[in-house]
Order: C-alpha cells, then structure tokens, then sequence
C-alpha cells in the first residue's frame, strides 16, 4: 500500500523504530534488551516495528512472542523475502511516530547512538545519519570496496551520498511522507534517504563486528547492490558507454589511416592477422559492454512497468501505538 495515506495520525510524541530482520534468530534477544535499555531515559511514546524478511529459522516465532510480551512491538511478517531495501520500506509504510529511526538487528549500529539521533532531531534536523569512522570486524578488501563504491558515488551520481554511511539513521515525519511517495521497484535506499533533501546532519560512531549469526552480504550480492545504486541515480554508465565507443570508433578510423599510408609508402606484403584479431576483440567488447549496460536500464524500465506491488504482508500484529489503516 502506498504509504501517503496509509496512516491517521494524530500529533504524539511517539517515535518508530523500524528492524529488518531475515534469520536474525540468535541476535533478537540481545538487541531488543540493548534498544529497550537504550531508550530507557528517554521520555517518548515507543513503536517498535519488526519486518520478518521471510526468515527461516526460529525468528518469527521469537518476534510473535516477543509481540505478546512487549505491547510497543509491531510485527510484518512479509510473504517471502523481498530484500532488505523492501523490507525496509514495508516498516516505515506501517510507522505511526513522528520520526523513524531505521536500524539492523546484528548490533553491527548501536541502539544506544539513537538518543543522539534524538537530541539532533530535537534541534531541528529532519534526517539524521549515523557516519561510521571505524569499521570493526570487517576484512581489508570489504572496507577497501566499500570506501571505492562510496568514492564512485560521490563523483559519479546525480546524489552525492555522504560517505561511510548505512542505513542507519532517524527521519522526522517531515521527510519520511515524501519518501514514501517514491515507489519505485528498484529501490536504493541510501540515494532515496538522500535525494529527499531537507536539513541532514551526521552523527558518528565506531562500527562494531556482527554481534551473533552470519552476513547476509557476500560479494556477488554487495556487487549488484553497487549496480543498483549506480543505476538508480545517474545515467553516467551510459554516457561513459558512448564516449568509448566513440574512443573505439576514433582509434580505428587512425589506424585505418594509418595500415593506408603504410601499404602505400611501404607495401604490406605480410597480412596483418594478429593486429585483425585485437582490433576485432577490442570492438566486439565494446559493443558488448555498452550493450550490456543498455540492458541493465531497459530491464529496470521493464520492472517499473509491470507496477507491481513492492511486497505482500503475510500477518501484521500491531502494537498498541499503532495507527495503521489496512
């Protein structure tokens, strides 16, 4: 459902909390009890909205007891696994508060940096995001590929995200409505958090190694996630496609000229077989990866026309601070 009118709100000092998890079964525990004691001194009306990623193993059922135990907790059970990125946009269609706080169950973001997040917000921010100066836990090719994607955006994209930065961070009410306008298939949640605008600040922290359980994010994954982003906000591929082939075309049109003028001044008894094979590979790689490029924007273009919904809710339980319209 579109998150536009998907809620009646009236004006409460509540605040959403939004967990994606997908078989987060052994770090649930220790992160509800760390964002319960968190946010313990704080002196806001709570609604804590679990999405269940169609996780397999037990945390469904820890989340439905967790549910009866704790009456701030919501929880989505979606229908499959739609991803982290839709899992979530389904949390903040279902929040209530007037301000969402997005953060992951593997205690990699501290649920205590939120009062920070708080303060910032109660200074008049809109979107507040948490900036990592240490990445603790994580190998030297993860950080080096992260800090090139990162590098890549800023340079390349129409949306200069701020680097080193997640998903972690608190939107006020003011710019989560218009995010929830933008429905789109393909969904690059740090561009959309970015491209919304409006008043933004950092707040930083040292990030920590996963507390229990395994990465969900191996590098074939992290690579077509680097695409998305890359996609889903600038069309420079495209361009840079274009200038190499006109690069291609250019080099070819002087060496052309070039096996002319030697035939001519010199003769060319030898056929030049060798240098035929690298001019052949050379331009039918090109025609490849610009035609590959090409299909990565038309098979987007193919996706949004379908307007399918962005995810299917098996069972909503909502929390006493919940005001969703179903």
């Amino acid at each position: 459902m579109n998150g536009e009118n998907a809620i009646k709100r009236d004006k409460r000092n509540l605040l959403t909390i939004i967990i994606p998890a997908f078989n987060e079964e052994n770090v649930l525990p220790e992160f509800h009890r760390r964002l319960d004691a968190a946010l313990s001194g704080e002196h806001l009306e709570l609604e804590i909205i679990y999405v269940n990623d169609g996780s397999t193993d037990g945390t469904l059922t820890f989340l439905n007891e967790l549910a009866e135990r704790d009456k701030r907790v919501s929880v989505i059970d979606l229908s499959r696994n739609f991803g982290k990125e839709i899992a979530m946009t389904a949390g903040l269609d279902h929040a209530s508060g007037d301000a969402a706080v997005v953060i992951d169950a593997d205690l990699q973001d501290p649920p205590e940096l939120i009062t920070k997040m708080i303060e910032e917000w109660r200074n008049g921010y809109d979107v507040v995001y948490a900036q990592r100066t240490i990445r603790k836990g994580e190998g030297v090719i993860k950080k080096f590929t992260a800090n090139a994607f990162y590098r890549v955006m800023q340079n390349m994209g129409d949306v200069r995200l701020p680097k080193d930065t997640g998903d972690f961070r608190l939107l006020s009410r003011q710019a989560l409505d218009p995010l929830l306008k933008m429905r789109e298939q393909h969904r690059f949640m740090k561009g959309l958090f970015t491209w919304i605008g409006y008043k933004q600040t950092p707040v930083y922290y040292e990030r920590d190694p996963r507390y229990a359980g395994t990465t969900k994010w191996n590098y074939w994954r992290l690579w077509n996630f680097a695409i998305e982003g890359i996609t889903s906000f600038t069309t420079a591929p495209l361009k840079m496609s274009s200038y190499l082939g006109l690069a291609a075309a250019f080099g070819a049109f002087v060496y052309g000229v070039f096996i002319v003028v030697q035939t001519l001044v010199y003769g060319n008894p030898v056929p030049g077989y060798p240098s035929l094979i690298v001019v052949i590979l050379f331009l039918g790689g090109v025609q490849l990866l610009s035609i590959g490029i090409l299909g990565e924007y038309l098979g987007r273009i193919f996706n949004e026309t379908k307007n399918r919904p962005l995810y299917l809710v098996k069972k909503y339980t909502p929390s006493e601070n919940s005001s969703r319209i179903d």
